[in-house]
């Protein structure tokens, strides 16, 4: 990584202005390998230098990944004019300029989202092109029958006469209402709309998987987490529906059930 100005290095890492950047460095508050730099125009090695702003390390990677678990009640926008966002869930350490949700999730909906400031890997992740599956376990209105299996494999037809690509289902251990599904698109209200076609009702909704990335179970609703670089990559490395419906079954079926 080549040398590059320090307020620049700052400024695509935080929220901070480059006015904000040059008052931090006047104040002595940012160093730069453990030493104050008064000046914001310096160059530095991001490599070799640590630097620090307010008492926090900068990392050295431009973008920034984090996933959600998402709770109900947020709207997966940037913009708040249809209610609280999920980027109010961002705690402030986490924050950069340019964070957006990558993808959505309905708003009384749950579970894994991806926020970040990479458009490129967005784009990549929502392209029909990539089939980037999604694993949703739901809470039914009725109990689960297993038509429902070779109804979706197939391409459903939803009330409106739109066709959906072929889905992926199986039921959830511990309760005869509880469904995992695996779709490779994201049609409105898809998920819901599938289940309305076939004569029941999602009650609960929660995303658990983006291809090979799976929710945490110790990551709490509400809570946040950064993702390494490793970790963005299983994106693009889909698990296997049932390899994933039998280790995780047990987990997931008793956060639907509480």
């Amino acid at each position: 990584m080549p040398n590059i100005r320090l307020d620049k290095f700052i400024s695509e890492r935080t929220e901070y202005s480059r006015s904000q950047i040059k008052q931090l460095a006047a104040g002595g508050n940012i160093k730069v390998g453990g030493a104050t730099a008064k000046k914001a125009d310096i160059k530095i090695d991001p490599e070799k230098d640590s630097v620090e702003v307010c008492g926090q390390v900068l990392r050295i990677e431009k973008h920034r990944y984090i996933l959600l678990n998402k709770p109900a009640g947020y709207v997966c926008s940037t913009d708040e004019k249809d209610g609280p966002t999920v980027l109010g869930l961002v705690p402030p350490e986490m924050r950069t300029k340019g964070l957006f949700p990558a993808g959505r999730l309905d708003k009384d909906s749950l579970g894994a989202l991806l926020i970040t400031d990479d458009g490129e890997l967005a784009h990549k992740m929502l392209s029909p092109r990539s089939h980037v599956p999604k694993i949703y376990i739901v809470k039914l209105d009725r109990p689960f029958e297993n038509k429902y299996i070779d109804i979706f494999k197939k391409n459903i037809i939803l009330s409106d006469g739109e066709t959906c690509l072929p889905a992926k289902l199986k039921q959830a251990e511990n309760s005869d209402k509880l469904a995992f599904i695996e779709i490779c698109e994201g049609k409105y209200h898809q998920v819901k709309r599938m289940f309305v076609a076939v004569g029941n009702h999602v009650e609960v909704l929660m995303r658990v998987s983006l291809g090979g990335l799976v929710l945490p179970e110790k990551l709490a609703i509400g809570e946040c987490m950064e993702l390494l670089h490793k970790d963005v990559e299983n994106l693009f490395k889909p698990r296997d529906f049932d390899a994933f419906c039998s280790e995780f079954s047990p987990v997931f079926s008793a956060n639907l059930i509480k």
